[in-house]
């Protein structure tokens, strides 16, 4: 395994692997790996080509006031559980190298980015799309390998992909979850480990909206919301809901009659534990008639 640190060089190596045929399946993270990145590298390796992984905290993603400086990095550890996950190269530039020249461009997908983790943190998608979009030019990977816990962000960059025609395919594997059902994320080490308990309710809440939809065939999607924010109360009163909405997986439009809906239903979440901020989600196919 390699650690390269420089974009020309990256660059370089992708374009002489795509040159003798093998393909490249790139994993983006911003470090302090767990066994859910492991689990997007073990499936970039599944395609039988190269497996970039690059590990870089990016700052135009981190509004004002949110955790950039706090964010944990640990790059000895992160490297060596790359390494046993089958990772050929290591993409870990400095954001000088990333930002360089006072970049002026941007890339924004409109509307997606401005739904749910938009209203609260504006310009947050806008960061994300940016550094992918770099990130794609950068490694030229034939596919990428994300994870589902995401689905906003998936949800932007399936458009992005698609409306700038980028030559890489995203795969989007299933969320990692804890004992509790917790989604695994580089934040849980915020949590204490009461707060790591209480937690795993928000998943509880996830499934609880899924069955009254498919079980029940609800109609009213602000009943479901409101069952949903009741039993969080009922089961860890001390996390704080966000928002819990129940949309579309594609463009995230609203479902007001979820019982009714035929097709891919996305119920996501975000919710304050202590000072730190979850999200998750959860996405099933609904069949009315079933």
């Amino acid at each position: 395994m390699k650690v390269v640190k420089e974009v020309s060089v990256m660059q370089e190596i992708s374009d002489y692997h795509r040159s003798t045929g093998r393909k490249i399946a790139f994993v983006p993270t911003m470090g302090y790996l767990h066994e859910g990145h492991a689990s997007l590298m073990f499936s970039a390796k599944e395609t039988g080509g190269i497996v970039v992984a690059s590990i870089f905290v990016n700052p135009t993603q981190f509004g004002k006031g949110e955790d950039f400086d706090k964010y944990p990095r640990d790059f000895r550890r992160d490297a060596h559980i790359c390494e046993k996950a089958g990772v050929d190269y290591i993409f870990h530039p400095e954001a000088s190298e990333m930002y360089s020249n006072r970049p002026l461009t941007s890339v924004t997908v409109k509307e997606i980015s401005d739904k749910l983790e938009g209203k609260f943190r504006p310009g947050h998608f806008t960061g994300v799309a940016t550094v992918v979009a770099k990130l794609i030019n950068i490694v030229k990977p034939h596919t990428m390998h994300m994870g589902s816990k995401d689905a906003q962000q998936n949800a932007v960059l399936k458009k992005m992909i698609s409306d700038l025609n980028f030559d890489t395919k995203l795969v989007i594997c299933q969320t990692v979850r804890e004992e509790n059902g917790l989604a695994m994320s580089s934040r849980n080490t915020y949590l204490t480990a009461e707060q790591r308990e209480n937690a795993g309710s928000l998943y509880r809440i996830l499934n609880e909206g899924m069955r009254q939809i498919t079980e029940e065939k609800a109609t009213d999607a602000e009943a479901v919301k409101a069952r949903a924010a009741d039993l969080l109360k009922e089961l860890s009163p001390g996390i704080e809901l966000q928002y819990y909405e129940i949309t579309d997986n594609e463009l995230l439009e609203p479902i007001p009659d979820p019982g009714s809906f035929k097709g891919e239903i996305l119920i996501s979440l975000a919710a304050k534990c202590g000072t730190t901020r979850l999200i998750d989600n959860i996405i099933f196919e609904n069949n009315p008639k079933g």
